[in-house]
């Protein structure tokens, strides 16, 4: 609660500076600015969604524009996913202690059975929405959330939104409806899978 405060307080003071990055062709010209280095601007711009209101999703459709769906996906998949690595190391930095305080008795029992028992696909659906990705990959690291289910529920949210907004950006296909469909049935989908398979191995 406490980290997602400070998020939307960040929010408040710089959103009206990157409310005008909403145009894919202006953050694509804003990333060539920076020539041979644009795909590694990107990335930089979607690690900085961890603390700053980047609009990630622009700069994932930007990075589709400049570079074509496979690399601009790529691009964008490193950038979340490394952002939300960030976000999860930051949060195992605390103690237990810390955690309680920080989120209160009850929050904390209840994340801690929510993580101890699969619930990835709360990290996984959260890549769609903007701000709440970050604050929960903070909490699943608060909560000590088992790595391996964070990378792998990480990569169920981050990748299908990579290529998705990196394809929209490459096309020009603008369809907002079918965006937000997506944005969510194909991580909750690939996390079922996941899930199935690791059920299966044990």
């Amino acid at each position: 609660m406490g980290f997602s405060l400070c998020i939307l307080l960040i929010w408040m003071i710089w959103g009206g500076h990157w409310a005008q990055w909403t145009d894919v062709r202006v953050v694509g010209e804003a990333l060539q600015g920076y020539g041979v280095s644009a795909g590694l601007a990107g990335v930089v711009l979607l690690v900085l969604d961890l603390v700053l209101p980047v609009p990630g999703t622009v700069v994932m459709s930007a990075l589709g524009f400049l570079y074509g769906t496979l690399l601009g996906a790529l691009l964008g998949f490193v950038g979340s996913f490394i952002a939300g690595m960030i976000g999860y190391g930051i949060g195992r930095l605390f103690t237990e202690k810390t955690a309680r305080w920080f989120l209160g008795e009850k929050d904390f029992v209840r994340g801690k059975a929510l993580f101890s028992q699969g619930g990835g696909w709360v990290i996984a659906l959260s890549r769609a929405v903007p701000i709440l990705p970050e604050a929960l990959a903070v909490t699943a690291g608060l909560l000590r959330m088992p790595l391996a289910a964070f990378v792998l529920s990480l990569t169920c949210g981050s990748l299908p939104m990579a290529v998705l907004f990196a394809w929209i950006g490459a096309t020009g296909h603008d369809r907002p409806l079918l965006t937000l469909v997506l944005s969510f049935a194909v991580p909750a989908v690939l996390w079922s899978l996941a899930s199935l398979g690791q059920r299966r191995n044990h």
